[in-house]
C-alpha cells in the first residue's frame, strides 16, 4: 500500500509539474489604466483564461500610449502582445514621423493577431441644438478636450472643413462633457473611443443627444476609415451614424511561437461573443476588420484564419 501511495503521490506531482510547464504566460500592453482600452485588456485576459482553462495566463501592463507599445516591440522578448493603430506599425517600419531616427530592424518582426474595437469619432450635440451636419457647428460652443486622439482629430476636422475660428472651443476637460452638455455650458463635444462610449451614454441618458453623420466625401477628405455606429447604440439615436475611425489591432512579434499565436487568436474569436455579452464594444469587432491591416499576420494567426475560412488580404499573408 505504501508503494501504491507513493506512486500515486508521484503521479500527482508529475501531473502538477506538467500542468505548470504547459501554462503559457503572455504580457499584454495596451493603454492607461483609466482608459476603455485598458478595460478591454482586462476582458481579454479573463477571456483567455476562461477559453483555455487557464493554459494561457495574460498579465496586463499599463502603457502611456501606442507609440510606447510599438517602441517596446524592439526590445521585448517572448510572448509580448500590444495594441496600436496599424498606421503606427507602418511608420515604425519606415522610420517616419515620431519614429524618425529611431528605426530598428526589430520593427520588421511585428506581426498582427486580431483586431480590437476601433477609435471611433463621435460628434455629439444636444438634441435641441438643431445641428445635423458639420457645417452646423458654426457659431456653437464645442468641447474638444486636450491631448487625446479625439481632441487632435477634432481640431483637424475643424480646419479641414472651414470651421476654424467659427466655433467656440470650451476650456474644460472631456471628462466633464456630459455635465457641461446637461447644464448648457456647451452645445456639443467631440470624443473618440470604441462605441458605445461611456461619456456618450451618460450624455444621451442625461440630456438627449444627436450624433452628426459624415458624408462619404467628408470621410474621404479625412483619409480615415469609414465606420457605422448602429441605430440604438445610444438612447434617442434611432438611425445609423456614419463617421470615421482609426482601426486598432493586437500585435505581437515573430518571437512568439506559432502555436501560442494560433491559440491566442482562436480563443479571442471563440470568446468574442461572450465578451460582447458583458461589454457591447466587442460586438463591433468582426473578421472583416482584417482589411484594415498593414503588415503581416503572425503565421500562427494566419493558420487560424485559414482554418476558419476567413478571407485574409494578400498583403497580410
Amino acid at each position: 500500500m505504501r508503494g501504491a501511495l507513493a506512486a500515486a503521490i508521484f503521479a500527482t506531482g508529475a501531473f502538477a509539474v506538467s500542468g505548470a510547464q504547459a501554462e503559457t504566460r503572455v504580457t499584454y500592453k495596451s493603454a492607461k489604466s483609466a482608459s476603455s482600452y485598458y478595460q478591454m485588456g482586462v476582458e481579454i485576459a479573463e477571456a483567455m483564461k476562461a477559453g483555455t482553462n487557464g493554459d494561457i495566463i495574460v498579465t496586463l501592463e499599463e502603457s502611456q500610449g501606442s507609440v510606447q507599445n510599438v517602441m517596446e516591440a524592439a526590445v521585448r522578448q517572448g510572448n509580448y502582445v500590444f495594441t496600436t493603430p496599424p498606421v503606427l506599425v507602418s511608420l515604425a517600419q519606415g522610420g517616419k514621423a515620431m519614429f524618425e531616427g529611431k528605426g530598428n530592424p526589430k520593427f520588421d518582426e511585428i506581426r498582427a493577431l486580431f483586431p480590437i474595437p476601433s477609435l471611433t469619432m463621435h460628434f455629439v450635440m444636444r438634441d435641441d441644438s438643431g445641428v445635423t451636419s458639420l457645417s452646423g457647428l458654426e457659431g456653437k460652443t464645442i468641447l474638444l478636450g486636450k491631448g487625446s486622439f479625439g481632441a487632435t482629430e477634432g481640431e483637424k476636422y475643424l480646419k479641414l472643413f472651414g470651421l476654424e475660428g467659427k466655433v467656440t472651443i470650451a476650456d474644460a476637460e472631456l471628462g466633464n462633457s456630459a455635465a457641461a452638455l446637461k447644464n448648457g455650458q456647451i452645445d456639443g463635444f467631440v470624443t473618440a473611443g470604441s462605441y458605445p462610449a461611456p461619456n456618450v451614454i451618460e450624455a444621451a441618458a442625461g440630456t438627449g443627444i444627436t450624433l452628426i453623420p459624415l458624408s462619404d466625401d467628408e470621410i474621404a477628405e479625412t483619409k480615415r476609415t469609414k465606420i457605422t455606429i448602429p441605430a440604438g447604440t445610444y438612447a434617442g439615436v434611432d438611425t445609423d451614424t456614419v463617421t470615421t475611425s482609426l482601426p486598432v489591432v493586437a500585435y505581437t512579434t515573430t518571437a512568439m511561437d506559432d502555436d501560442t499565436a494560433y491559440q491566442l487568436t482562436k480563443t479571442f474569436w471563440d470568446q468574442r461573443e461572450a465578451m460582447g455579452g458583458s461589454a457591447a464594444w466587442w460586438n463591433a469587432v468582426s473578421p472583416d476588420m482584417l482589411e484594415n491591416l498593414t503588415g503581416k499576420l503572425h503565421p500562427g494567426a494566419l493558420r487560424y484564419y485559414e482554418e476558419a475560412g476567413v478571407t485574409v488580404p494578400d498583403v497580410a499573408k
